[in-house]
């Protein structure tokens, strides 16, 4: 029941707040990750304030690549609550700090690249080094031991098997955005016969179990923080891709 003193959240309201789903959050609650530490008289759920601190800490673990078994291992650990938020915050922060540097560093070379361009003079070798080097700092977001996984799992592949997976991958991005364009619910089955086949794609390129599941969340840490710089690659407008991103997760939000 609702008790005294401070604010509190429908998982709707909090569902729009954190970007996630009310699906999500109710899988959440279903296996004790995160409840609501009230009810309503009619029995709606209403989040507090601490419940708003652990959800940050699960989404804040989730980012880091744990998955939740991991997490809720983690949160069961009898540590203050404030001793805990500082050491998530202090590793949050240093992990941005880091990728803030780097994507800073690399914008200047690429920056440089175009200024020499622009001049119509061809950017000399040195250059051109300097700016592959600085490309290779993206891989700090993988372990030496994910990209070791990641190199494996294309050479087991093969480049035939490769090109052939990024042509497939190029249809069902042409497919998906037209759904996107034309608002298709995410519940068609059209659409969630085509994300199955992306989401199998996808796992070619990953070994199994929780490995190949904090593998594709750095991926998609590397997406989030980077996407300007990596969509400038695509044929298709940054925006557009992140659309469809976005689609694809509440498309795998019905699909539980």
């Amino acid at each position: 029941m609702i008790g005294n003193g401070g604010r509190r959240w429908s998982i709707g309201e909090l569902a729009r707040a954190s970007g996630m789903t009310v699906r999500a959050l109710r899988h959440y609650d279903e296996i004790g990750l995160l409840s609501a530490g009230e009810r309503t008289a009619s029995g709606h759920r209403r989040y507090t304030e601490g419940d708003l601190r652990r959800l940050y800490r699960v989404r804040s673990l989730r980012s880091l690549g744990l998955s939740l078994e991991e997490i809720a291992g983690v949160l069961a650990e009898p540590t203050g609550d404030l001793v805990a938020m500082r050491d998530l915050l202090t590793a949050q922060l240093g992990g941005l700090e880091a990728h803030a540097v780097q994507v800073q560093r690399l914008t200047q070379q690429l920056r440089g690249l175009l200024a020499r361009i622009d001049s119509a003079s061809m950017p000399d070798p040195d250059q051109f080094m300097t700016t592959l080097e600085m490309i290779s700092v993206f891989e700090t977001y993988f372990t030496p031991e994910q990209r070791e996984q990641l190199a494996q799992r294309r050479a087991a592949l093969g480049g035939t098997a490769i090109e052939a997976a990024k042509t497939e991958w190029a249809g069902l991005v042409e497919e998906l955005l037209r759904h996107v364009r034309d608002e298709t619910p995410v519940d068609d089955p059209r659409v969630r016969d085509l994300v199955g086949r992306w989401d199998a794609l996808g796992n070619r390129f990953h070994v199994d179990g929780q490995d190949g599941e904090r593998t594709k969340a750095a991926a998609r840490r590397m997406w989030d923080d980077n996407s300007e710089e990596i969509g400038r690659g695509l044929p298709w407008p940054v925006d557009r891709m992140r659309h469809l991103l976005a689609y694809l997760e509440r498309v795998r939000g019905q699909l539980g």
